[in-house]
């Protein structure tokens, strides 16, 4: 089932080498629906990786897919800047009533260039301008992207390096049960206090629930509750990058619900256009809203088909309780999966971690997870690798899954594990 040279030679004499999925899953593909990839030549595949998490409501989900059609066909603006639209206008309406409310959450919204890294940039730039301090606490393993400013507040000595420049004003910090005596922030708080510490009044703190590329790190909710005690105290604003495990990845529509806390600044992207297209946002607290108009912009900022697919999905999976109570469920179904492969494969040091259905595999040995997700492609499941060794297995399944589906992949990924055993 390897891909053909023919198949290949256009991607291979015009696109640069820094293409990298398509490594891990060599074929040509041309359908998507639900839950699954067919390539050109007929072959079925199964994705848990949804886009990377941009896919949470699946392939070409039909309830977005005629909204955003029908939009289409009466001239719909499709590019607007940041002009008002009627499309703009029922998203925020949307947004308002059926997210931000209920959770008793006042932010502000804004629209920066339509990436996640964008809205990270936007936060920090934003940070930096309320409190007129530069420097921005980050953890160990985090990802918040690959622009400048992100990659400064990223742990993957990696994607660092292709920075090209060094990477300035951000301290890196221990993530939750990063070292084995563990002390929650006596270190971080033992610096503030410290003048002769070297370490500059920090404007933010920058942080994910759920540390997805670095590994599906979960961070319990007493240390995120400490953290934002933390910041509380010593004037620093708390930033929750919900990115990827936003938009009900791991249960609640935010990530950072199970914490009772609330950021001063969320960043969201990837699944909360609900169809895959670009779009991005990020929180604030009105108080922190000191912009000066165009102080930060971008031409695609405004993408109208998004704003539309993205009210379509609010109004179809949050409008009450049921997406997150199914989404637990799921990754209560996954999890004992997990948990039975890992006790199958305890010799070999097998274990798992995530929340809601964000789940990762580990092993002891650290090149096993890409032999895994190899083997797992060769049997059509899409499963990619995650952690600063790319020692994990990642499993990001749409939130619509099937319990038959997710029964099918788990499987999969089951004799997946036990032929590279």
């Amino acid at each position: 089932m390897a891909i053909t040279e023919a198949e290949t030679s256009v991607f291979d004499a015009l696109e640069s080498q820094v293409r990298s999925y398509c490594r891990g899953w060599p074929r040509v593909f041309e359908y998507a629906h639900g839950c699954r990839l067919q390539d050109e030549d007929g072959h079925v595949y199964l994705d848990f990786f949804a886009g990377a998490g941009a896919l949470n409501y699946g392939h070409n989900n039909p309830v977005l897919k005629r909204a955003l059609l029908d939009y289409l066909e009466r001239d719909g603006v499709t590019h607007g800047l940041d002009m008002s639209t009627t499309a703009k206008r029922a998203f925020l309406e949307t947004f308002r009533d059926v997210v931000l409310r209920p959770r008793g959450l006042d932010h502000k919204v804004m629209f920066p260039g339509p990436t996640g890294t964008n809205a990270v940039e936007a936060a920090l730039k934003l940070a930096r301008k309320v409190k007129r301090r530069e420097t921005v606490v980050s953890f160990t393993n985090a990802f918040h992207g690959m622009s400048l400013g992100a990659l400064a507040v990223t742990g993957n000595a990696f994607k660092r390096a292709g920075a090209g420049v060094p990477l300035v004003h951000g301290v890196p910090m221990p993530f939750d049960r990063y070292l084995d005596d563990d002390q929650g922030f006596a270190w971080f708080e033992r610096l503030l206090e410290d003048r002769g510490s070297g370490l500059s009044r920090p404007a933010a703190v920058i942080v994910e629930t759920v540390q997805g590329e670095g590994g599906v790190n979960v961070a319990r909710a007493e240390w995120l509750r400490a953290l934002a005690g933390l910041c509380r105290r010593w004037d620093m604003l708390l930033i929750v990058d919900d990115i990827q495990m936003g938009c009900g990845r791991t249960g609640g529509f935010f990530s950072f619900e199970e914490a009772g806390i609330v950021p001063d600044v969320i960043t969201l992207s990837k699944s909360i256009s609900g169809y895959g297209m670009p779009m991005a946002l990020t929180l604030f607290r009105p108080g922190l809203d000191v912009w000066e108009p165009g102080e930060h912009n971008g031409t695609f900022r405004g993408n109208n088909p998004a704003f539309v697919t993205a009210t379509a999905a609010l109004d179809a999976y949050w409008a009450d309780s049921g997406t997150e109570k199914q989404t637990l469920a799921r990754g209560e179904q996954v999890e004992a999966a997990l948990d039975e492969i890992a006790r199958e494969h305890r010799r070999s040091g097998a274990g798992h971690r995530g929340r809601g259905l964000a789940r990762g595999l580990t092993f002891a040995d650290a090149g096993r997870a890409a032999r895994v997700c190899a083997r797992a492609f060769e049997l059509g499941l899409l499963v990619e690798t995650s952690g600063p060794e790319s020692e994990v297995v990642k499993l990001l399944p749409p939130l619509t899954a099937t319990p038959d589906e997710l029964d099918e992949g788990l499987r999969i990924l089951a004799r997946a594990v036990d032929e590279t055993a």
